[in-house]
C-alpha cells in the first residue's frame, strides 16, 4: 500500500518529488497520462507503483487514491503559451482533473494534498514582491485555471475536512526538465540551445525579470507542507520560490560563463500572456512550515547545466 500519491510523476517536478521521496525509503504511487510526462524520467524509480492514467478519467482517480495518506498534485498541462493557443484541452487537464483527484482523495479518506500551485495566479500587476494577499488577477488561461485548483483545495478544507497546501511556484528550473518543446521552461530551452552553440530567443527586450527557482527548493517545500501540523496550514496558500530575481538578459550572461557560448540572444516580441516581473515574498512559508531555499540561482543554474552537458535532458 503506498503511502504517497504523485500525480504528474513523469513529469519535471513530480518526478523530482517521487525520487526524493524513494530515497527516504517510503512507499511511493505515481499516476501520468504520458501527454507531456516522459517515461525516460521514471527511470531509478522503478520501486514505485505506476498507474499510466488521466485524472480527467474519475476511475483513474479512484485507483490512484485507495489506501494513499498523502498526495503532491503535480499534474497539469504547464504551459502559458499553450494555454493560450489551446485553453480548453488546458481546463480539461488542470481544473477537471483537479476536482476529480479532490473528490477521489476525499472519498478513499486521503488525509492531505499538496497543490502544485503557481505564481501567473497575481498576473502582470506592478506590485512587488508578489505575497499571498494580493488579489489574484490572472492573465491567462492556464493561469485561470491553477487559481481554480487552488479555489477548489481552499474549498475542500473548509467544507469537507480535507486536509489542503496550496503553494504557487515562481519559474521552477533544474535537472529532468523538458528542453525540446516550445512549451518548455526558458532555462531549459537556453541550456540546451547554447550548449549546442545555437542561439537562444528572448522573447521581450530581456529586461523581465524572474524569481528563477530551482528544483531542490521546490522538493523541500513540499515535504515541509506534507508534514506541517494540519492547524497551521490547511487550506493555506504560499509562495514557494527564493524571494529574489534575475533579468533574462543576466541569465544570458551567466550562461554564456557556464556554457561557452559565445554568441548573441535573438530577441522577437513578447508573447501573449506573458508577465514582466515576478517576485515572491516566501515569509508565509518560511513563518508556517519553517522553509528556506537552500539552492541560490547561480549554483542551481551551475547544476542545471552540468546535468544538460551529460546529454541526460536530450
Amino acid at each position: 500500500m503506498a503511502k504517497y500519491l504523485v500525480t504528474g510523476v513523469a513529469g519535471f517536478i513530480g518526478r523530482s518529488i517521487a525520487a526524493a521521496l524513494a530515497a527516504r525509503g517510503e512507499s511511493v504511487r505515481g499516476i501520468d497520462s504520458l501527454i507531456t510526462g516522459k517515461r525516460s524520467n521514471l527511470v531509478g524509480l522503478e520501486a514505485m507503483d505506476f498507474i499510466e492514467g488521466d485524472l480527467a478519467d474519475v476511475d483513474a482517480c479512484a485507483q490512484a487514491c485507495a489506501g494513499v495518506e498523502v498526495v503532491f498534485h503535480e499534474a497539469a498541462l504547464a504551459s502559458v503559451p499553450r494555454s493560450v493557443a489551446d485553453p480548453v484541452s488546458t481546463n480539461r487537464n488542470c481544473v477537471d482533473a483537479t476536482l476529480n483527484l479532490l473528490v477521489a482523495a476525499r472519498a478513499a479518506g486521503v488525509r492531505r494534498v499538496v497543490y502544485a500551485g503557481s505564481s501567473s495566479a497575481y498576473g502582470d500587476t506592478p506590485t512587488l514582491p508578489k505575497h499571498e494577499g494580493m488579489l489574484p488577477k490572472p492573465i491567462s488561461p492556464y493561469a485561470v485555471a491553477k487559481l481554480a485548483g487552488e479555489q477548489y483545495m481552499c474549498a475542500f478544507a473548509r467544507v469537507y475536512g480535507l486536509e489542503t497546501v496550496t503553494l504557487r511556484y515562481f519559474n521552477v528550473f533544474g535537472p529532468f526538465q523538458d528542453p525540446s518543446s516550445h512549451y518548455s521552461g526558458v532555462l531549459a530551452i537556453f541550456c540546451r540551445k547554447m550548449l549546442a552553440g545555437e542561439q537562444p530567443t528572448i522573447y521581450g527586450d530581456g529586461k523581465q525579470s524572474r524569481d528563477f527557482t530551482y528544483i531542490d527548493n521546490v522538493v523541500e517545500a513540499n515535504l515541509l507542507a506534507a508534514a506541517a501540523p494540519a492547524e497551521k496550514v490547511s487550506g493555506q496558500v504560499m509562495n514557494a520560490a527564493t524571494g529574489s530575481r534575475i533579468p533574462l538578459n543576466e541569465v544570458f550572461v551567466q550562461l554564456c560563463e557556464l556554457t561557452g557560448y559565445r554568441g548573441k540572444p535573438a530577441y522577437a516580441e513578447p508573447r501573449a500572456g506573458d508577465i514582466r516581473d515576478s517576485l515572491a515574498d516566501i515569509q508565509l512559508a518560511q513563518r508556517l512550515i519553517g522553509y528556506q531555499p537552500a539552492i541560490d540561482f547561480r549554483e542551481g543554474l551551475r547544476r542545471t547545466v552540468e546535468w544538460y552537458r551529460t546529454g541526460a535532458g536530450d
